[in-house]
């Protein structure tokens, strides 16, 4: 879309919900055009025109990827939303005159220009070993980055080599609300949270097709619901997919909670056949290797969504901003006894442990009062030891989030590169042990694994997914509020169970948290083995030249023979395989 006076060129993926507010705010300064129709386009457009580039982006609230090309000052401006909600990739591709600067929504969109020659980047491979999923501004192919959330970028003829800024930034936010902190009580910052959290809850219902949300029967996806159906007419539509296998398996509390609240509800008990048709599809849906397996079930319910809705709302990032995730308590526990044991005697501990294998320690362990009790007792000590020589919280953080320590002995000319979670991090030194944690996952983990799996089984499907607690101003206050405040007594997401309890009863809710999960394990023993051979075949990954062959050969075998459970870490090298095996075709 060209803007009124012609000057911009806008190409436009996301959604602004304020744009209404920024429509009627132009119309009061006398700077708005005369309106052709009703889009947030437009009003990015006409914002641009009257108060720049960066001003109106700060002004915006919502999910965007934004390429902005000034035919005045012909320079491209490329922008992506503040928590990484929108995809946007980018690079120089080519040479001499079929030189280009390319950029998109979709590798694929790239790949499809004459001058994409990049290369699989080996050091991106191992990041993807090691995370399951690739972290900006990385990507799987060389010269091709991610625009980091929060960040704009421009480029012109005359400045061929990107010029890449912050205008918001979830560290500075998380310092800010240090420096900060909310002083109001308990209570107070309760009915503060639940103010915000209706105002964007009602911003994104906003919706001129049919909308609805996903519920898991969790806090979090509970509170949204709670908040739609509290300011809707109407019973709202919500989904939900359940598995029959009782340890994965949360439909039940979701519906409990629908009836609760009145909400149009609707469930698909799915099948491990179901589940599993679902792999071929995913090197096309993850445009590169991504191998968080709960993209499975979450492709599943986007597909359930999308036959009665066109947009949905879900609850993700309530765990990253109010300290949902037991890793944090545990690694901050851990952390508090380890750092009390000298360094180097924390090593020998660590060689000592290694030293006898994991089944050695199970078939001791089975000799001990309670056996049951000390279950694959060997696979918890090697992942014991592995952090024992860790030098500081952050050493320690990385490796609890590793599925792989070394992963550049896996990869043929692999050279892991520095990450946010690799780097040491003097920026976050104001922050607690835990809140770095939380702080690190929000640049990483989030939008980079949560964010891109739930985003791209949706727009799969044609389902646009929005997520309101990204909302920016519950970001900002969700940092100033004091740690204690968010876990309390033990208690995880304080602020947030509390504005749940006023529309749902707490013995709806309070149970142990559940991971939305497959049993991937069991699979890959048994429908999903011959599969995975031929993908892990020794002959053919040294055709490939991307793995050596012979500590995943051993990792299938142990595997097989349920001596060991490697199923996430075989899942980052078959997803490699199959999204390899895809892009060839």
């Amino acid at each position: 879309m060209c803007s009124s006076s012609g000057r911009f060129v806008i190409a436009f993926n996301g959604e602004i919900y304020n744009h209404l507010e920024l429509r009627k705010e132009l119309e009061v300064l006398g700077r708005a055009p005369s309106w052709r129709g009703h889009s947030d386009t437009e009003t990015l457009l006409a914002g641009f025109e009257a108060w720049g580039i960066e001003a109106t982006i700060k002004k915006s609230i919502g999910m965007f990827a934004i390429a902005l090309w000034d035919q005045k000052e012909r320079t491209l401006t490329l922008v992506r939303d503040r928590m990484g909600e929108k995809p946007l990739y980018f690079g120089w591709q080519g040479d001499g005159e079929r030189r280009s600067f390319l950029f998109g929504s979709e590798l694929k969109a790239l790949k499809a220009h004459p001058a994409f020659s990049a290369e699989i980047d080996r050091g991106a491979l191992c990041l993807l070993l090691r995370h399951n999923y690739i972290p900006a501004p990385y990507s799987i192919y060389q010269g091709i980055a991610k625009l980091e959330p929060g960040r704009l970028l421009s480029v012109s003829f005359d400045q061929p080599e990107p010029s890449v800024w912050k205008y918001w930034d979830t560290q500075e936010v998380a310092r800010d609300g240090i420096k900060h902190r909310f002083t109001g009580t308990p209570d107070e910052a309760v009915d503060a949270l639940e103010q915000l959290a209706k105002d964007a809850v009602r911003q994104q219902m906003m919706a001129d097709v049919p909308l609805g949300a996903f519920l898991s029967g969790g806090i979090d996806s509970s509170t949204v619901v709670a908040l739609m159906q509290a300011q809707s007419a109407r019973p709202v539509k919500t989904f939900t997919i359940g598995f029959n296998e009782s340890g994965y398996n949360e439909a039940e509390h979701a519906k409990a909670v629908a009836r609760h609240l009145d909400t149009e509800h609707t469930e698909l008990y799915v099948t491990p056949q179901q589940a599993m048709e679902v792999i071929p599809r995913l090197p096309t849906l993850y445009c590169e290797p991504f191998s968080d397996s709960s993209q499975i079930p979450t492709f599943l319910v986007s597909q359930l969504a999308r036959q009665h809705v066109t947009v949905s709302l879900s609850g993700d990032a309530g765990d990253e901003l109010f300290c949902g995730y037991n890793r944090y308590q545990m690694t901050n526990s851990l952390w508090r006894k380890l750092s009390a044991v000298p360094a180097p005697l924390r090593a020998v501990a660590a060689k000592g442990i290694t030293a006898i294998s994991p089944d050695k320690w199970n078939r001791l362990a089975s000799f001990l009062p309670g056996a049951a009790r000390y279950s694959s007792l060997g696979d918890k000590l090697h992942k014991g030891a592995s952090v024992l020589a860790s030098r500081t919280v952050d050493d320690l953080y990385l490796g609890m989030v590793s599925h792989l320590n070394d992963p550049a002995e896996w990869v043929i000319g692999g050279k892991e590169p520095a990450t946010q979670l690799s780097r040491h991090r003097s920026d976050l030194d104001e922050l607690s042990a835990v809140e770095r944690m939380m702080a690190l996952d929000a640049v990483s983990y989030l939008p980079d694994d949560i964010l891109v799996k739930v985003d791209r089984a949706a727009m799969g499907v044609s389902l646009e997914s929005r997520v309101p607690f990204l909302d920016h101003r519950i970001v900002e206050f969700a940092w100033s509020l004091p740690l204690e405040y968010k876990l309390s007594d033990g208690q995880t997401k304080w602020p947030l169970r509390q504005v749940l309890y006023r529309h749902v009863p707490r013995e709806l809710i309070d149970r142990p948290k559940m991971g939305f999960g497959i049993p991937l394990h069991d699979w890959l023993r048994g429908p999903l083995r011959d599969w995975a051979e031929a993908l892990l075949d020794e002959g053919r990954l040294q055709r490939e030249g991307y793995f050596h062959p012979a500590p995943i050969r051993q990792k299938w075998a142990e595997h097989l023979s349920s001596k060991r459970n490697w199923a996430y870490l075989l899942w980052n090298v078959l997803m490699f395989q199959t999204w390899l095996e895809s892009s060839q075709t």
